[in-house]
């Protein structure tokens, strides 16, 4: 019999401060399990990755319980920024490097299907969550980045892409931007990740989802069925059991590409809309450390970055002072016209993988169990990716690109990026 030990995992310390997320939503309404469950689906995790995937397994018709031991959404999704961008951390040009053209313009397509997917799913279900379209402007730190994003251009447009180039006279005519060259795409969107997450689980209950508060602590996987024990009396057994406990790290082995660091962000006060920059596009900016920074419905800038190789949560919180004032000056560097005046500041921690790509699928040695960890700049549009690949394996469905984004996939041998240091690169590649 195989198992998991669930034990240690938990939300606290994940993270500090505040974010600007609405609270006006309807909470969703856990009940305490009161007795033995068995369902088809169970999803250990009741964030945006275990919302998802709770409403498309009940989509699906499955028998599905979504169990967390905390308040819904009020971990890391309370902290996300929901940059719905289907750029991932790693470019098409360093995917190539690692797999070859056809495989890396394969992942990049189904990254932006994914967020076109999630977004008609919001708008199929009339989510109030603040959905809004917008294009991504990814910018070059220097000349030599300039460079590097016109060969990425040209990569994109022959995987099908919607991206162009700008030269730094367009990006400063069209946006007020004074950088080298940037790349403008469309196919994004933003929302409010709270407001999301708790629409999902409505929409999951009235599919026939439950939703139980409790503790997993321990999971068994014998005889084609998983059995999750509880910090109460009870027992939940399912046919299958899906891991989306955000940055809680479950008691898994993980991949020798996973690494866990720090990020910090910020919200302003809302901004003069003359003041803001054209269409509000999401910006990201391609420096190390990273800076990004998009716009709210009611005119705040929130920005951030910083990520830094921190794991302690009391050494991450200490820095919360010094990133935010570093996050606001290049924040104003970049669009001068800023109010840099800050109304909210949270940190927390963030899990990324060496290649870019999410951790999705079958856990090592843990028959009928999957790992949804959407890990990343881009996490949400990766956790709606993780609902579209477990729901076909659960239903007897495999496509040989489930490979990409494997547990057990090969790690790239990537080089050093300039905020992580040595030792945590070589426990991150093993």
């Amino acid at each position: 019999m195989a198992e998991i030990d669930l034990a240690d995992s938990s939300q606290n310390r994940l993270k500090s401060g505040t974010s600007p997320w609405s609270h006006a939503g309807t909470k969703p309404n856990y009940q305490p399990l009161q007795d033995n469950l068995k369902v088809d689906a169970m999803v250990i995790g009741g964030g945006i990755t275990g919302a998802l995937m709770g409403q498309h397994l009940a989509e699906r018709g499955l028998s599905v319980v979504i169990v967390d031991r905390e308040t819904p959404g009020l971990g890391s999704t309370a902290v996300s920024t929901a940059m719905l961008q289907w750029e991932i951390d790693r470019t098409l040009s360093e995917l190539e490097r690692f797999h070859g053209f056809e495989r890396a313009a394969g992942i990049y397509r189904r990254s932006a299907a994914s967020v076109t997917g999630l977004s008609k799913l919001i708008v199929a279900h009339r989510i109030a969550c603040n959905l809004l379209p917008r294009q991504s402007l990814f910018l070059a730190n220097n000349q030599e980045g300039a460079g590097d994003l016109r060969r990425e251009v040209e990569l994109r447009r022959r995987a099908g892409l919607p991206s162009r180039y700008l030269e730094h006279c367009d990006l400063f005519t069209e946006f007020e931007v004074d950088r080298d060259g940037g790349i403008l795409s469309r196919g994004s969107a933003e929302a409010d990740p709270l407001l999301l997450t708790w629409g999902l689980l409505d929409i999951a209950v009235k599919q026939g989802a439950r939703l139980i508060s409790a503790s997993v602590t321990k999971l068994h996987s014998e005889g084609g069925r998983v059995s999750a024990e509880t910090d109460g009396a009870f027992v939940i057994e399912a046919k299958t059991a899906v891991l989306a406990t955000g940055y809680a790290m479950p008691g898994i082995d993980m991949p020798k590409q996973h690494r866990m660091t720090s990020s910090w962000a910020l919200a302003t006060i809302p901004q003069d809309p003359a003041a803001l920059w054209r269409d509000q596009v999401l910006i990201w900016e391609d420096s190390h450390p990273y800076l990004y920074m998009r716009t709210t419905p009611d005119g705040r800038i929130i920005a951030g970055g910083e990520d830094d190789d921190t794991v302690d949560p009391a050494a991450r919180d200490a820095k919360l002072a010094e990133k935010i004032m570093t996050i606001r000056e290049k924040m104003k560097r970049l669009w001068s016209s800023a109010d840099t005046r800050v109304a909210t500041a949270w940190c927390g921690t963030f899990g990324e993988t060496s290649d870019g790509l999410p951790l999705i699928g079958p856990v090592p040695s843990m028959p009928q169990v999957y790992a949804a960890y959407g890990y990343g700049g881009n996490g949400i549009t990766f956790s709606y990716l993780a609902t579209q690949v477990i729901g076909a394996l659960i239903g007897g469905g495999y496509r040989d690109w489930f490979d990409d984004f494997a547990l057990d996939r090969d790690a790239p041998d990537v080089p050093l990026p300039s905020n992580v240091s040595e030792e945590t690169l070589q426990s991150a590649l093993g």
